[in-house]
């Protein structure tokens, strides 16, 4: 079986936030712009992992940085994220679906433990 070429994780945001801690950035600087080491004291991840992370991050165009003094502040790029979001939506009709079934069945199984209940208390009587 022929294997394919892994695309470089630079080439789109995509094969960005297939890493685990790159999400985990994204999803820590969503609520506010940060350091480097704001986001390392808050994750607990190395500062040169965080520094290789935000390049990435930053080279795709879901992250946007400004320097300040010394520091480099980083922040989402909520318009490069969109077309993130666009994608998963739509699986949204299918995890609604999956959602729905899951309600559907723990509702029956309240009520079959419901009506269980409701005989045992009445063949006690």
């Amino acid at each position: 079986m022929a294997t394919m070429a892994r695309a470089a994780t630079t080439s789109d945001a995509f094969n960005a936030v297939a890493e685990p801690r790159r999400r985990r950035i994204l999803l820590h600087l969503a609520q506010e712009e940060q350091s480097v080491g704001q986001i390392v004291a808050a994750l607990g991840f190395e500062q040169p992992s965080v520094s290789k992370h935000l390049r990435v991050l930053h080279d795709v165009g879901l992250v946007r940085v400004r320097r300040n003094g010394r520091h480099m502040l980083y922040r989402t790029n909520a318009d490069a994220i969109r077309p993130l979001h666009e994608w998963t939506k739509s699986f949204e009709r299918f995890w609604s679906h999956q959602l729905n079934r899951i309600k559907e069945r723990a509702e029956a199984k309240s009520l079959e433990r419901l009506t269980n209940d409701t005989k045992t208390d009445e063949e006690e009587v």
